[in-house]
């Protein structure tokens, strides 16, 4: 039996009317999960003037929102809990993305290979790893290996020695000095090469330790040496560069796949923004902290080449050796990460 032709027509009608309220529906819902809150921590200030991270995470935030409907809200200063927790936070999705530095090696071992002492001569050799194929191919790996996208990588800088007896230029300098270091193996192992003796102190503990002798050697940025005033207990510096700092821009992958195409390239290009606001305000920091510190009385000793290649071949291997034996198969990123300091040198 055939349908009245006008009644025909109100079906046909009812039917258009019920398929553009299902895709009104349909774009609500899109629309909805695509305007998501993306909650972005680290443990740094947020004074964007003095802060790295706290740069970084302006920038992101700024540039995010200007070019897509999401929201970034910034939880600075360590509000989220410590640099652990935070990336516990990301894998777990309660916080989406984290700037983190040195405690990501404990869920991605690789990473460590980084911190191996005297490894990058400066920051543009830094940053050509860093952005390039290792840097490329370190992110895919430790994405593998903790569900952790790497958007972007930003630095902590390059760390330097200061102490309160004498000038350091060589490693013969150092022995039987009482060094303040990071309760890290592989902080360790680089004191114990240099000759000194390492103390395992912590944080909030170290400037009543070098005002009272307890420790006689420190090692840190020239941003955290100026900015905690460690000259009023420290007369030399030695800018050896022993250390280079690799921040690390991570966000949940799933978080990160759960948004628009249009949505990921957006986060995407303020993450590297973002990285490398953050090396230029350290790097800014860093050269007017010298300058400052100067003037607050340091003695400030530059180790000339054949110096540091002895600091270098002190410190290294005992460095390589333990990795070699914590890593197992990932050792095999030693090895990788030299190539590409050595292909990025040519270069500088």
């Amino acid at each position: 039996m055939s349908l009245h032709p006008l009644f025909a027509l109100k079906q046909t009608s009812m039917k258009r009317t019920l398929a553009a309220a299902v895709a009104a529906t349909t774009l609500v819902a899109a629309a909805a999960a695509s305007a998501q809150t993306l909650r972005f921590a680290h443990v740094d200030p947020d004074d964007w003037t003095t802060s790295k991270k706290g740069a970084a995470g302006q920038v992101f935030k700024n540039l995010v929102e200007a070019e897509t409907d999401l929201t970034v809200e910034l939880y600075p200063a360590g509000a989220l809990g410590g640099e652990t927790e935070l990336i516990e936070g990301a894998q777990d999705g309660t916080i989406s993305i984290a700037m983190v530095s040195g405690a990501y090696a404990n869920f991605c071992p690789a990473v460590a290979v980084t911190d191996i002492p005297y490894t990058f001569p400066s920051a543009p050799v830094a940053w050509q790893v860093m952005d390039g194929e290792f840097g490329t191919a370190l992110a895919e790996h430790c994405l593998q290996e903790t569900g952790l996208r790497t958007l972007a990588y930003g630095e902590t800088g390059f760390r330097h020695f200061t102490n309160s007896v004498r000038p350091i230029n060589t490693p013969e300098d150092m022995e039987g000095l009482k060094f303040r270091v990071q309760t890290i193996p592989l902080y360790l192992e680089m004191v114990e090469g240099l000759g000194a003796e390492p103390q395992g102190i912590a944080w909030g503990e170290v400037p009543t330790a070098l005002a009272t002798g307890v420790v006689d050697v420190q090692e840190n940025p020239i941003s955290v040496i100026y900015g905690n005033n460690f000259y009023e207990f420290q007369d030399y510096l030695t800018l050896d560069r022993h250390v280079y700092g690799v921040d690390h821009l991570l966000i949940n992958d799933e978080i990160f796949q759960s948004l628009t195409e249009e949505e990921q390239a957006a986060v995407k290009r303020a993450a590297v923004v973002a990285g490398t606001t953050g090396r230029a305000i350290q790097q800014f920091n860093s050269a007017e902290g010298i300058t400052k510190l100067e003037e607050e009385g340091m003695e400030i000793t530059q180790p000339n080449a054949e110096q540091m290649e002895a600091f270098r071949e002190a410190a290294q291997p005992p460095v390589q050796a333990y990795l070699t034996e914590e890593l197992g198969d990932d050792a095999e990123w030693i090895e990788r990460l030299s190539s590409a300091v050595e292909e990025a040198s040519a270069r500088f």
